[in-house]
């Protein structure tokens, strides 16, 4: 063998063994075993030195290289040795919708966490305390920091911009005479004529550049001095106004659409909601769709004053309107529509702006009360200015270690005197009349009066179950209560009280209210004593001071309780432990008799006290509301 194949057989083992090493250390790193260089005992190792054309053409490295891919192929497929990690599952992070120039109060009702919360979040920040409110802005960074200290994640809400209705509601028509003011006939009212310094001559003459002659310069135009304060020519004023309508004969529009007011509202058993109306403009037939309020109506029937049906009703017309969906108000205006879906959209309008109005008003009462909260924070958090967060925090603790305590049942129980109560009436003006006298009421530090409910028509099983939910009571004004209603009212121990006089039901619901008043406790004075010596009895080891009285007026009995008056001041009151008349027990001391008497306390005598003998008696208060009869 030459020596230039030995050099490539030394070569190739070289390069065998360090193929080998390498196989060793990515098998170290996958099945953790322990790697040990192999060396050759033969032969030394050396730096090995590379030949690419010695490579490409020796059949020997092909040899060697195929053996080295089949080892690492067998030991690679050895699943018994390699261990599979445990799958961890992933946990989902509660997200937070956070917006920008968030509070610290915001920012916890986010999160659904107590505002403690984030101040502990926040010291961890590094943040200063000191200064921080809880309507305080937060920057967008603490806010990013509050969120990931307690273990959530961020994401910005999306601000929705609350879209304006169109308003759909229903408006008068405008008056032809409106439209052309030229035509429009015109009475002159001054007004303030009773000053000394009024000019009514120079109105009259700046109005002639405006074309308004009056009749004293030659025009048609009707000119009345008035005084509003003290009602001079206003008679004058009236009767120039009639004298002007007859001459033009002014009459109402009885073509278009028709406008009226509702004077009486009312339900009937067989016809359902009924109105009572008086027709101003236009010609009221059967199928007109009205609007009246929050409620309409396709008119199905119409009767005049006698109870006679008619099929059309003209301007200045009284008639009753059948078809109403709901009960109107008295009062409200009719307004005629189109048609069926206007009317709904009207109605729909009509309660959308009350509900609107009626957030508005809850939003005042809510920041008045928000306000009056934070002005109370405040003034605590001043107290507390001087002391550490940890000492602040426990210190409101132990302010509100009460309010924790307390069980959630007594929280929600309310020692308030309510009396709930449900009003019906026959007709929409007696209940508006019922309500506005209760409107009146003034004592509710005594006992509070809640109207949970007013209608128009007859008792009804829903007006039962409403009353045995609030346990209140229910009045009815000339209406009626069926068998059956009022035998479930007497199973659920609900009070129907009816009343034909407006005068009766309010009398009545004044006992009522005064039924709910504990009673008050009067003093009965039996009899009166006065101190004329004192002295002390030793009992046992202890020295008890006795009294001797007499019987000024009435008698003392030893039953009844006592009170000690000094100076017109009450010093004492309760019981005697002994009464005696002369050496011996007394039970009832008469007038002008002498006696020794001891108290159920160590109290000292002074000559000249007073010993009241009375009994407690239990008298029926009356609630102080006044109605005005």
């Amino acid at each position: 063998m030459n020596r230039g194949m030995m050099l490539k057989l030394e070569n190739l083992v070289q390069l065998r063994c360090a193929c080998r090493q390498l196989h060793s250390l990515s098998y170290r790193k996958i099945h953790r075993t322990q790697w040990k260089p192999v060396q050759s005992s033969t032969y030394t190792m050396r730096p090995v030195q590379l030949h690419p054309q010695l490579w490409q053409t020796n059949t020997f490295f092909g040899v060697a290289l195929s053996q080295y891919r089949l080892l690492a192929t067998k030991e690679g497929k050895r699943p018994g040795k390699q261990k599979l990690q445990p799958i961890k599952l992933k946990i989902e992070r509660q997200e937070v919708n956070i917006q920008p120039r968030m509070t610290a109060e915001d920012l916890a009702r986010a999160m659904n966490k107590d505002i403690d919360h984030v101040y502990e979040a926040l010291l961890l920040t590094g943040v200063a305390l000191d200064s921080l409110e809880p309507d305080s802005v937060l920057e967008e960074v603490w806010i990013k920091e509050v969120v990931k200290k307690s273990g959530m994640k961020y994401k910005w809400a999306k601000l929705k911009q609350e879209k304006v209705r169109e308003n759909k509601d229903a408006v008068k028509r405008c008056k032809r005479e409106m439209l052309i003011s030229f035509s429009v006939p015109i009475i002159l009212a001054i007004n303030k004529c009773d000053k000394p310094e009024a000019d009514p001559e120079r109105v009259k003459k700046e109005l002639l550049a405006h074309d308004v002659v009056c009749e004293e310069y030659g025009g048609d135009v009707q000119a009345v001095h008035t005084s509003a304060l003290k009602g001079e020519n206003l008679m004058a004023l009236a009767e120039a106004t009639v004298a002007l309508a007859e001459v033009l004969e002014l009459k109402a529009d009885s073509t278009g659409l028709v406008e009226g007011t509702i004077i009486e509202s009312r339900t009937d058993q067989g016809r359902g909601p009924i109105t009572t109306a008086i027709i101003q403009r236009g010609t009221l037939r059967k199928g007109c769709i009205l609007v009246a309020g929050k409620s309409w109506a396709k008119v199905r029937l119409m009767f005049d004053e006698n109870g006679k049906t008619v099929d059309e009703a003209t301007p200045s017309m009284p008639v009753e309107i059948v078809g109403w969906k709901e009960v109107p108000s008295a009062g409200a205006e009719i307004l005629e529509v189109e048609s069926e879906q206007r009317a709904r959209e009207v109605v729909d309008w009509r309660k959308y702006a009350e509900q609107q109005e009626k957030i508005k008003q809850d939003m005042k009462v809510i920041e008045a009360k928000q306000k009056e909260h934070k002005d109370a924070y405040k003034k605590e958090r001043e107290s507390l200015s001087n002391l550490t967060w940890r000492q602040r925090k426990a210190a409101l603790y132990k302010t509100n270690k009460h309010l924790i305590v307390m069980r959630s049942k007594e929280r929600v129980e309310s020692d308030r005197n309510v009396l709930p109560v449900i009003v019906k009436g026959d007709v929409d003006g007696s209940t508006e009349a019922i309500l506005n006298i209760l409107d009146s009421y003034n004592a509710d530090n005594e006992c509070e009066l809640d109207v949970i409910h007013f209608g128009v028509g007859d008792i009804s099983e829903n007006d039962i179950n409403l009353a045995e939910t609030f346990k209140g009571v229910i009045y009815g004004f000339s209406v009626n209560a069926n068998k059956s209603i009022q035998q479930l009212a007497a199973k659920k121990g609900i009070k129907i009280k009816l009343h034909n006089i407006i005068y009766h039901l309010i009398q009545d619901l004044k006992d009522e209210l005064s039924s709910k008043l504990p009673p008050s406790v009067v003093e009965h004075i039996i009899g009166e004593a006065s101190v004329l010596a004192t002295f002390c009895v030793t009992v046992g080891k202890s020295k008890v001071p006795v009294a001797g009285c007499r019987v000024q007026k009435g008698q003392l009995d030893r039953k009844l309780k006592f009170k000690l008056i000094r100076n017109r001041d009450v010093i004492w009151k309760g019981f005697l432990t002994s009464l005696k008349h002369h050496k011996d027990d007394a039970q009832v001391i008469k007038t002008g008799m002498d006696c020794g008497l001891s108290l159920d306390q160590n109290i000292e005598f002074n000559i000249g006290d007073e010993i009241i003998c009375y009994e407690e008696k239990e008298v029926e208060r009356t609630i102080s509301w006044d109605p005005g009869f």
